[in-house]
């Protein structure tokens, strides 16, 4: 059963409910979406295709929990931190930490402990907070007119379930407001604070968090052999959740805050959003687009947003103002910020004619991430022929300045053979999958594109003179794009599995290789490209192959009658040219001492200070 309307869907959930309906009923918003409009006798279209993308089946979500024994420290910086530590007494477990040099008017009644110190460092989240504070010393109960406060201490650590910050400072945590259980605000807005307080009141108990973000290692392309290659989601998650972990990364599900970027910018496919994941959001893109152009509407305008901003900006303008234009189809995420390649793609070959994403005009984390993938959509659109311009932002917090960006928007064409290929799977096959649809379906399907560094396509090139195929690059490769050959020293490429993390050019001791990112539509069905190929050296007593012959005979060249162990007998150098079966038991055969040839006459400290002495009696004769 699906609902167009959303205003009762709690009472029609609950009725569902109670009566055992085992199948849960879906809601659409068509209201204000659509038929609130001043195009709304043109809606028709767009209802029909809101309807059929909300029936799209939604996997369950996993969720982790946050436990909260209601511990809570308030930091600050005059009295208002004592004021809103009487406010929560009652509620939770207070301790007040104020800063330096503040005069705090002692209370005639201990409620809750005060102290004084700044906070050096601060980890954590909601129920497992770690503060370390230096400075640190307790009230005096025997304190007058102004709070005295005891000896101090450095490095005094703190544990809490809640952190209160009015201190008015700079947040100790990166992208604060998505912390769980950290509040600022400013001690001179009274306003600011009691909200704080009473947000802070209720966070005591058990919460549940969704798993924002399903990371599986072994595709991680972090680093090898203690050598860093890929670092995009170290480099772009915003609350300090993603760190190092030998050679991936790991994502702390506690401090996630979903923004959804490090998913979007994986080239492997090793971090994938799961609210919902990228197939289930394409499919939705696939029923929304395709009802639409069958129900004969046209010129789609794909509107991403997210509930808690562009929900009330939509609403506002269809109560308020001339509603969404007919051909734009909102489509509600998570985060703005998990929108990846892979869903842009899809949506210009179902028939997008123009993709468009609404911002706040100051977003609460940085976007980084996003801009990338526009950027990266760019080029792309613009080498398959669709032209520039077609992916970009609204940032605005005015429902009025909306609508002028989208009715902006000029008439484009849309893809001349639409597509209408079903997503399933994990994201780097969906991607490869929506870029190969998107190339049928493009006005002008070119075989090569140019892309901007940090592209996860492209190819390697090596200067093939200073390769010495050590192969060091196939073993730090983490996708097999890389790869030798059993029978024949060689080197060869698979530009399909190149995510170009760099983890090669990293590793080889050459520095020969090159990445060069790129898009080329033809790789998934081309054969691997041989990149480097020598003669193989036979071992000289079984004549089976071992190495690279130019790298044994440059090897002979240089020890040959110039190396104290390889001198003396001209069967010594025959040690090299032989494999290691035949190594062992030619030298036992021999019966070749290895340090037989080396001077091995004794010498006694005393040798040394002679050879010292003499060498710095020559060299004060020649000065």
């Amino acid at each position: 059963m699906t609902v167009g309307c959303t205003q009762e869907a709690s009472l029609l959930s609950g009725i569902a409910t109670a009566t055992g309906r085992t199948n849960a009923v879906k809601f659409a918003n068509i209201r204000e979406t659509a038929g609130w409009s001043s195009d709304a006798a043109a809606a028709g279209p767009k209802m029909a295709a809101l309807l059929a993308a909300v029936a799209e089946p939604v996997p369950d979500i996993a969720s982790i929990k946050l436990e909260s024994s209601g511990v809570i420290l308030i930091y600050g910086r005059d009295q208002t931190a004592v004021e809103a530590g009487k406010l929560l007494e009652g509620h939770l477990d207070v301790t007040v930490l104020i800063a330096s040099g503040a005069h705090i008017i002692p209370s005639p009644k201990t409620g809750f402990p005060i102290a004084q110190g700044k906070v050096r460092a601060a980890k954590g989240h909601l129920g497992t907070f770690e503060i370390i504070i230096d400075d640190f010393s307790q009230s005096r109960p025997s304190s007058r007119d102004v709070l005295a406060f005891g000896p101090s201490r450095n490095g005094a650590l703190s544990n809490c379930d809640v952190f209160l910050d009015l201190s008015g400072g700079t947040p100790l945590f990166p992208a604060a407001d998505l912390r769980d259980g950290y509040l600022r605000a400013d001690p001179g807005n009274p306003a600011a604070m009691l909200q704080a307080v009473l947000k802070a009141r209720d966070l005591i108990g058990t919460f549940e968090k969704a798993r924002y973000v399903t990371f599986d290692a072994s595709l991680c392309a972090h680093s090898r052999s203690q050598i860093v290659g890929c670092t995009r989601c170290l480099d772009l998650c915003p609350a300090g959740a993603i760190t190092p972990d030998g050679n991936h990364v790991a994502i702390d599900p506690n401090i996630c805050a979903g923004c959804g970027q490090c998913a979007a910018a994986c080239p492997t496919g090793a971090a994938s959003y799961a609210m919902p994941p990228e197939d289930t959001l394409m499919r939705k893109l696939r029923a929304l687009l395709l009802t639409y152009r069958e129900a004969r509407g046209e010129q789609a305008i794909l509107l991403f947003h997210d509930e808690p901003h562009g929900g009330p900006l939509i609403d506002a303008l269809a109560r308020f103002g001339d509603g969404l234009p007919a051909n734009v189809l909102p489509v509600a995420v998570n985060e703005i910020t998990q929108i990846g390649l892979e869903s842009i793609a899809a949506a210009f070959a179902y028939g997008a004619a123009a993709t468009r994403f609404l911002l706040r005009e100051r977003p609460r984390h940085d976007i980084s991430g996003l801009v990338r993938t526009i950027a990266l959509a760019e080029p792309i659109m613009t080498g398959l022929g669709f032209g520039s311009s077609r992916v970009a932002t609204i940032e605005t917090d005015d429902p009025d300045l909306l609508l002028a960006s989208l009715r902006a928007i000029p008439e484009l064409p849309i893809a001349p053979r639409p597509a209408s290929f079903r997503a399933v799977g994990a994201k780097r096959g969906v991607l490869r999958f929506a870029m190969g649809e998107l190339h049928r379906a493009a006005p002008q399907p070119v075989d090569i594109i140019a892309l901007p560094a940090g592209a996860p396509f492209g190819a390697v090139e090596i200067n093939a003179e200073g390769c010495t195929l050590c192969l060091s690059c196939v073993s730090a490769c983490p996708t097999g794009a890389l790869r030798d050959d059993p029978e024949r020293p060689m080197l060869k490429f698979v530009e399909d599995a190149c995510v170009q993390c760099g983890l090669c050019q990293a590793t080889c001791p050459e520095n020969v290789i090159t990445l060069k990112p790129q898009i080329d539509f033809r790789s998934t069905i081309a054969p691997a490209r041989v990149l480097k190929e020598e003669e193989p050296f036979c071992c000289i007593s079984c004549s089976k192959p071992f190495g690279v012959k130019s790298t044994i005979d440059r090897v002979v060249a240089k020890l040959e009658g110039k190396h104290w162990m390889y001198s003396g007998s001209p069967r010594r150098i025959d040690v090299i040219k032989m494999c290691e079966d035949c190594r062992v038991g030619f030298v036992a055969a021999e019966g070749f001492d290895p340090y037989g040839a080396q001077n091995n006459v004794v010498r006694t400290t005393d040798d040394y200070l002679r050879e010292r002495d003499t060498l710095n009696r020559i060299g004060q004769d020649k000065g």
